[in-house]
């Protein structure tokens, strides 16, 4: 039976939310993200006709679309509609896997016998905006890299159905931009050597391109001639990552605990990035001396980013530690947990912290977790040591 894999993707998703709340931000452009120093998360369709692009210096867009209106962004309304558009794809889907907070995948197959595959995902769609007001494209195909190739070309064509026969004479006249996960330094090997379209790349030896790129170069071989078997993760809200610290002695020490939950979120958070994920539930826990452990949880907007997530364990510690006691034991979990890399918090980071958090992460995955650390973190370490 022949796979039948949807990806979905809502379209400028942060610029459709604020539109949601503002019809005056109708049809100009428009630019979410920091301020002056900060960097663009994204923009309507409006101010890239203009060259503005996601991830830009904010004085680069207003230089190229100057009549251009920025709004710092709001993650907690973004962060909650994609929950809502998540509840609904989630009650009708047989298997959804949340790839991103605006993008998913779907697998349908065996959805012919009883209605049409791309029937039903045009029923859906049309639900998803009926519910939420949020504009949503979609691409069927027979695996996710050609589904995902294929949402961004509808986004011009409307939806999109390639079934097998058609998955090369559609990829074949595609620049190699489009395939997923080709970055920039692999776009410029390929491109001086000529290979800038797909077919080209699809006709190249898979050996060569593994002496050229390395390890991936069969992934990237079998993406450009339409091979794909990853299948689609059922998504569930359960998946978390942790750390837990369990005292040799007992502490009642406040500036060692929170030297020790700065240095626990610093490596969480490394974690998250390093994998691309995004948290939106923090979860602080401690246990006294006499074994009583209590928890204190709350909800917040997807991010990744070491301040944030320091802010809100702080926040959380102090409401949760009331009977001075003693502790024998602390823990942080980060869950809800969705895919994404470029919204470490956008809206709230310049231009020069977003770098720093690049470097910080550059020499961990070179030297170790523990190559680089913030001043609480490294102090708590240094006092451990004497």
């Amino acid at each position: 039976m022949e796979r039948a894999i949807v990806h979905m993707d809502l379209d400028t998703f942060f610029v459709s939310c604020e539109r949601l709340t503002n019809s005056q931000l109708n049809g100009i452009p428009l630019i979410i993200g920091g301020g002056d120093r900060g960097v663009v998360a994204s923009c309507s369709y409006e101010a890239r006709y203009f060259g503005v692009r996601s991830a830009m210096p904010i004085k680069m867009a207003m230089n190229l679309c100057p009549q251009a209106k920025i709004i710092k962004g709001d993650m907690e309304l973004y962060s909650r509609l994609s929950h809502t558009v998540t509840s609904v794809i989630q009650e009708k889907a047989p298997v959804m896997e949340k790839a991103s907070i605006d993008e998913f995948y779907l697998d349908i197959t065996g959805m012919d016998q009883f209605f049409g595959a791309y029937n039903w995902t045009t029923e859906l769609s049309a639900s998803i905006t009926k519910e939420t007001g949020l504009p949503i494209s979609f691409a069927l195909s027979v695996n996710k890299t050609v589904s995902k190739i294929g949402t961004g070309e509808s986004k011009q064509k409307r939806n999109l159905e390639i079934p097998q026969p058609m998955v090369r004479s559609f990829l074949n006249p595609l620049s190699i931009r489009k395939i997923p996960m080709l970055g920039e330094v692999t776009f410029n090997l390929l491109s001086r050597i000529g290979i800038r379209n797909i077919q080209t790349l699809s006709e190249m030896p898979a050996e060569v391109l593994q002496q050229m790129i390395g390890k991936n170069g069969l992934e990237l071989w079998k993406k450009a001639n339409g091979i794909d078997n990853h299948p689609v993760e059922p998504y569930t809200e359960r998946k978390s990552i942790s750390k837990e610290h369990t005292f040799d002695q007992d502490t009642i020490d406040i500036p060692k605990l929170k030297s020790l939950m700065v240095g626990m979120v610093e490596k969480l958070a490394f974690q998250l990035r390093s994998e691309n994920w995004l948290t939106s539930t923090v979860t602080v826990k401690i246990r006294y001396a006499n074994f009583d452990t209590e928890t204190k949880q709350c909800k917040i907007p997807y991010t990744s980013a070491d301040h944030t997530l320091n802010r809100v364990v702080s926040e959380l510690f102090e409401k949760l530690y009331q009977r001075r006691m003693r502790l024998r034991l602390i823990g942080i979990q980060l869950s809800g947990l969705v895919r994404g890399t470029h919204q470490i918090n956008l809206f709230e980071d310049t231009v020069e912290i977003m770098a720093l958090y690049q470097a910080m992460d550059k020499m961990k995955l070179r030297f170790g977790a523990d190559a680089v650390a913030r001043c609480a973190g490294a102090v708590l370490k240094k006092r451990s040591k004497n």
